[in-house]
């Protein structure tokens, strides 16, 4: 596919997960096309770094889902910042555990998963829908109280975009960089997955390229394969590259994409 082909099957309105974390390996070609598009009212669900910002600052979101908003040698992306402190979208903030649950309860169909994390902290005050449950296997005889955890809920996304550094044309993909991140649950908790990488290859050269462990997304958990080689830049996608750290800085003052984009 091509990422307009992608843009082009998305709706108003849809929720939205989006892979990478914070500056790193972001598919920054997708979300530019997007900051470019009619689209709105989207929910975005990330590790937020430019994705975030750069949709907020288009008008492209009406709520955003999140464990942070970073651009990691940047602390803070100042277009969400901008968005968040004057009120123009809706949050559910959650600590990095707790988001992490909510894709992994999607991925596995279930309505929640029980969790610490969240629990004594203002995650629990900033979000009041949140229930907490006890475990029905506490019998009560060793005298103590039944442990009472966070019931995290399902987050169903309707759309998957992420970034890797190698795919076949099947929708078998690769990292090679340091971490999966959580790309693997978004798209298992989405219905439909598209995956931007650096260069297609035949399907021979993945099993060549790394360990086993680096193959964690495969072709029954992606719906299209983009090449689109730069498409994580300016956020980082080792080994291929770093971060463009000037042009993250030119971003973050808004001389570039946010401007380009609208």
């Amino acid at each position: 596919m091509s990422v307009d082909d992608v843009v082009a099957e998305l709706r108003d309105g849809m929720t939205v997960g989006i892979g990478g974390w914070g500056s790193r390996r972001k598919p920054m070609a997708l979300v530019t096309a997007i900051a470019k598009s009619s689209l709105k009212d989207l929910t975005v669900v990330s590790y937020g770094g430019p994705d975030v910002g750069m949709l907020c600052a288009t008008g492209k979101v009406r709520k955003a889902v999140y464990g942070f908003v970073s651009l990691d040698s940047i602390a803070l992306d100042p277009h969400f910042r901008k968005a968040r402190q004057a009120g123009e979208i809706e949050v559910s903030e959650f600590d990095e555990g707790a988001l992490q649950w909510g894709l992994y309860a999607a991925a596995l169909r279930l309505p929640f998963l029980p969790t610490r994390a969240g629990l004594g902290s203002d995650v629990m005050s900033l979000n009041p829908e949140l229930k907490t449950v006890t475990s029905p296997y506490h019998d009560g005889e060793d005298g103590e109280d039944a442990e009472e955890l966070l019931a995290m809920p399902a987050i169903h996304l309707d759309v998957a975009l992420v970034h890797m550094n190698r795919a076949d044309r099947y929708g078998n993909t690769q990292y090679l960089g340091p971490d999966i991140y959580f790309d693997d649950l978004y798209c298992l908790a989405a219905d439909k997955r598209y995956v931007s990488c650096e260069r297609v290859v035949e399907t021979s050269e993945l099993a060549a390229g790394g360990p086993p462990q680096s193959l964690k997304i495969n072709r029954m958990m992606v719906d299209g394969v983009i090449e689109a080689p730069g498409g994580a830049g300016f956020t980082s996608c080792v080994p291929d590259y770093g971060r463009d750290e000037a042009a993250q800085k030119a971003y973050a003052g808004g001389d570039l994409f946010v401007e380009a984009s609208r």
